[in-house]
């Protein structure tokens, strides 16, 4: 039998129903490679009563907070109704008892300002976080023993997970997914939702600030290039000349545009690259290096752990031991082989 991990999605008055609603599709679309569901989600209250949305409705649920005690995950999506945990820096009491339900060690996350509630609850004491970009001076202020971060998509601080604004709550769940069953689970998840499974840079790229100069000139074309080349020497220069831009326009329009370096892009880049190959192929970690530009296993450790905070041998022990144990069930069963690509074509046909 299988056993999913519960998600509660905890809907606050003046909800956002685009926020709300993201858990349960992203969660919701997670298969295994036999087609069952690897999350149940459901969706409570502080009292059990229908809340506001910020839209024209009112959202109705069958839970109440006592649902919160069999969480695994708790998420609170944004509101616009924070009450004191956005004007005094405390907790509504009403949400206070909710989350008293809560059992030690679950899993909290946050999709935009969210966030205030869980640094209201004290969650948030001593660690990195974020939300949305218009709000991270006036959540710094609120709560300075948070360490806010307003550059990033979403912060993961291993047992609590913050995210930067609206479909920065997509990178955050699907970061979630990758996390807890791999890549090629959030993949499929990205693909069914029509989104990309990771988008590059942080969300420094979506704050309003006056128009740039204008000009045909672009990076994408470059980065595009570069992907297929993570494993060739990428200088600056290169990059620059392959854009046909001085090292410095190409400098300023790569931030523009993506909202970082080209030197961190690029790591990032390659870190993903070596994630994938851990998970689906038996190469060396040395060798792994070298196919993603690294060089060599001492530095494809070192930025491994600067990125995931694991070393390539502890990522490959936790998701190809995965893979391999579910290749194994499969060809070892005929039925569960075809269970399987009966489960594959039904996904691709449900949306």
């Amino acid at each position: 039998m299988i056993v999913r991990h519960r998600v509660v999605v905890l809907a606050l008055n003046g909800v956002i129903p685009f926020e709300l609603g993201i858990p349960s599709r992203v969660f919701g679309r997670a298969h295994d490679t036999d087609g069952n569901l690897l999350y149940d989600v459901q969706t409570c209250t502080a009292d059990g009563r229908p809340v506001r949305s910020d839209a024209d409705f009112s959202v109705s649920v069958d839970h109440g907070p006592e649902l919160l005690a069999e969480a695994d995950t708790v998420v609170i999506p944004a509101s616009y109704e924070l009450g004191p945990a956005y004007d005094e820096g405390r907790l509504p009491a009403d949400l206070e008892r909710a989350l008293a339900f809560v059992r030690p060690g679950t899993r909290y996350v946050s999709i935009c300002t969210g966030s205030y509630i869980l640094a209201a609850a004290g969650l948030l004491d001593g660690l990195r976080a974020t939300t949305h970009w218009r709000n991270t001076e006036h959540f710094q202020r609120t709560y300075p023993q948070v360490r806010v971060d307003p550059d990033v998509l979403f912060v993961d601080e291993g047992h609590i997970l913050t995210s930067a604004g609206v479909a920065a709550g997509l990178d955050l769940c699907l970061h979630i997914v990758r996390r807890d069953h791999g890549s090629d689970v959030a993949n499929r998840v990205a693909r069914r939702c029509v989104v990309p499974p990771w988008r590059d840079g942080g969300q420094a790229q979506y704050i309003e600030r006056p128009i740039p100069e204008s000009t045909s000139e672009s990076t994408a074309a470059t980065r595009e290039w570069a992907l297929h080349r993570l494993g060739e020497p990428l200088a600056l220069n290169r990059l620059a000349a392959h854009a046909n831009m001085s090292v410095r326009t190409f400098t300023r329009r790569f931030g523009e545009e993506v909202g970082t370096t080209p030197n961190r892009w690029l790591t990032t880049r390659r870190v993903d690259r070596a994630r994938q190959l851990l998970e689906t192929t038996d190469l060396s970690v040395d060798v792994i290096a070298r196919e993603v530009g690294f060089g060599t296993g001492t530095s494809l450790r070192q930025h491994m752990g600067a990125v995931l905070g694991v070393p390539p041998s502890a990522y490959r022990r936790t998701f190809r031991g995965q893979a391999v144990l579910a290749s194994q069930s499969s060809a070892g069963s005929p039925a569960l082989s075809a269970r399987s690509r009966n489960a594959s074509t039904a996904e691709s046909m449900v949306g």
